[in-house]
């Protein structure tokens, strides 16, 4: 069977490799490790397509290494100890030069997993080289991070594209016997969303739908291609962020019939469940808020049960709490709240902090002022004494405007007793 593009064309030395300057190029800090051959642990951290795998295959074979993979989707605790068994068997051959193990999708590792590659990394059996989709500091355990450098990895820009398109059809021994005509390349960057295999995927499914003996390529053509080969759900493609933020709308809409129908949608096309789950813990604060605050503990305690219990059974607590929030009573007051406070911050600069608000820990600040007038609410009527809190530049500035719902109407009536008419609730 015939290997994809990607894998076709895929560098196998340092200088053909596209993009992520700020590592592999002229200053690049890994050139200058990989060029003095001092390799630590490393974790790439970046988007699907940015060349993660590629780079550490090229590390392994600029620095003359024994290269060991593994996948997080389908290795478990005794493929770990195989490959760091054969690591240090063959490392016995290399004095500074001990295996790398690569992991793929190390994210996906669960803390026993990641545990069993401490010792190895510790000792220095292995170099491991992790890929990562989601941020390490989250997904990776502190101790297995603590012993690896973190690298950045970038979406491809614009020139990075290009190069890869001008490479494919130029280097590739399929696409190079063939006549090809890239007269537009819009909708091929744009499909691709950064994602460089993306990129290669596309080209090559456009070039092979043509018979013809010069193969012109317009963005209508790739459209109408596209569009005739589309997957159910594309995880990192344009329809992932259109599904999801059909499901948002859904919930915020108090919809939950179709809240559910989107989630069974992203569920049936392999979704992480904890990015479902990141997105209603989101929107339980920014479209629900007071309204119901016990949306925001539903969400929480949802993305950490789903965190531990995983597909298929998530299935179920994911539906329960999407039910909830589109149910509940919405309200936005929270979020537009912090907007505004935020706006004002850049047009008014730092100003300073009023005298009675200031804390007065030294002799010296208490003989400038500092904390004269406060008044210690406790020490007033119904634990409230009214005085400015805001800087006096912009005092009496309204920012909070409780949302029209049972529960933030009675935070109005309360606030309205307290300030009067000062804010104009």
């Amino acid at each position: 069977m015939e290997a994809p593009l990607a894998e076709r064309i895929r560098p196998q030395h340092l200088e053909d490799y596209v993009s992520q300057l700020h590592l592999v190029g002229p200053n690049g800090s890994l050139t200058q490790q990989i060029s003095k051959g001092i390799i630590p642990s490393l974790i790439f951290w970046g988007p699907p397509g940015t060349g993660k795998t590629t780079l550490a295959q090229i590390i392994a074979q600029e620095s003359k290494r024994p290269f060991y993979i593994l996948s997080a989707i389908n290795s478990g605790v005794k493929d770990i100890r195989d490959v760091i068994e054969k690591a240090k068997q063959s490392g016995g051959l290399f004095t500074a030069k001990n295996p790398i193990l690569f992991i793929d999708e190390i994210h996906r590792f669960s803390k026993s997993q990641q545990d069993s590659l401490l010792a190895a990394v510790e000792k220095g059996w292995i170099t491991l080289i992790g890929a990562t989709t989601e941020n390490p500091s989250f997904e990776v355990i502190p101790a297995l991070l603590s012993r690896c450098q973190v690298y950045i990895l970038n979406a491809f820009s614009r020139e990075d594209l290009e190069a890869l398109l001008n490479r494919a059809t130029k280097t590739d021994v399929i696409l190079s016997a063939k006549k090809i005509n890239i007269k537009e390349s819009e909708a091929l960057l744009r499909l691709s969303g950064g994602d460089g295999r993306k990129l290669l995927n596309i080209f090559e499914l456009v070039v092979n739908a043509s018979n013809d003996d010069e193969i012109l390529i317009t963005n209508e053509k790739v459209l109408q291609i596209v569009q005739q080969n589309t997957v159910l759900y594309d995880k990192t493609g344009e329809q992932h962020y259109d599904i999801v933020s059909a499901f948002i709308k859904s919930i915020r809409g108090s919809d939950p019939n179709g809240a559910v129908y989107w989630l069974a949608r992203m569920i049936e096309g392999g979704e992480d469940v904890k990015f479902i789950a990141r997105r209603m813990l989101i929107l339980s604060s920014e479209d629900i808020g007071n309204a119901n605050p016990t949306a925001f503990i539903m969400a929480n305690n949802t993305f950490q049960a789903v965190s531990t219990i995983g597909y298929p059974e998530s299935r179920i607590i994911l539906s329960q709490c999407a039910v909830y929030l589109a149910t509940s009573p919405k309200s936005n007051a929270s979020y537009e709240a912090i907007g505004k406070a935020q706006q004002l911050v850049k047009q008014t600069g730092d100003l300073p902090v009023p005298l009675h608000l200031r804390n007065a820990p030294t002799k010296l600040m208490k003989e400038l002022g500092y904390g004269d007038d406060y008044k210690y609410a406790h020490s007033y009527a119904n634990n409230f004494a009214e005085q400015e809190f805001l800087p006096d530049a912009i005092a009496n500035t309204p920012l909070y405007v409780p949302g029209n719902n049972s529960r933030e109407n009675s935070t109005r009536d309360f606030l309205k007793n307290r300030w009067k008419n000062k804010y104009g609730y």
